[in-house]
């Protein structure tokens, strides 16, 4: 993956980076700021075309953005502030699918909210949520619209770290209700491993593999290990 800079100058951001996904994994990227995680992740996205190799799903190349890749990013301002949370929710499910009922949508987005522990502040605006509030109506207008994958750009980093711990676990529960394949991005280690079942560690830029790690099979000493991986590939 390559972008130019403003000078013109043609920058390498990620390079020979090479993985696969299964079905309803829980993939981590961690590594070093400037090693290319966000790049990777707006590729799978479609938000970015390689320069070089081949990004698919389920076969498919990946070509643009689609409903079957929902991106949740670190920023609160996400949502539409003119529209309420369920607003939110069921106007995405009626764009990205077209011929759904205004009364389908709202009934599958009051489902969803629910189902992300929000269901009460369905007729809230964002203004009136907290941080973690907004998040998880985030993700709740992303699994709305039940995508193959999930792609999560740090989207806790900005949570205190109690709010944080608790939107980790509701993940987890989410995914054991829906069995979603996750990409998520982040600086934290701990929660690589608290969250991933692999975790990819990145090479500082331009970023390369520098080990998959399966965190079960590293089982206690995953926390221990992947901060040595880290740092050496801060060092590469």
């Amino acid at each position: 993956m390559t972008y130019r800079e403003r000078t013109g100058k043609r920058v390498v951001a990620v390079d020979s980076v090479s993985f696969d996904i299964g079905r309803g994994e829980k993939f981590v990227v961690i590594g070093p700021s400037g090693c290319g995680k966000t790049t990777l992740l707006k590729a799978i996205g479609g938000f970015m075309r390689p320069s070089g190799g081949r990004l698919t799903i389920e076969g498919r190349p990946i070509a643009s953005p689609g409903p079957d890749r929902m991106v949740v990013f670190q920023d609160f301002d996400q949502l539409f502030p003119w529209r309420t949370v369920r607003g939110n929710v069921a106007y995405a499910q009626r764009v990205a699918k077209g011929g759904v009922s205004k009364e389908a949508a709202r009934k599958h987005a009051d489902a969803v909210l629910d189902l992300v522990g929000i269901g009460h502040a369905a007729d809230r605006y964002p203004h009136q949520l907290s941080g973690g509030m907004k998040q998880r109506a985030a993700i709740a207008r992303a699994i709305a619209l039940e995508p193959t994958l999930l792609l999560l750009d740090e989207p806790f980093g900005a949570l205190d770290a109690i709010t944080r711990t608790k939107m980790q676990r509701e993940l987890l529960a989410i995914h054991e209700r829906l069995g979603l394949s996750i990409v998520l991005i982040t600086h934290s280690i701990e929660e690589a491993a608290a969250v991933g079942d692999r975790v990819l560690v990145l090479t500082r830029g331009p970023g390369r593999v520098r080990e998959i790690v399966d965190v079960k099979s590293a089982g206690a000493n995953a926390v221990t290990y992947l901060h040595q991986l880290l740092d050496e590939g801060a060092a590469a």
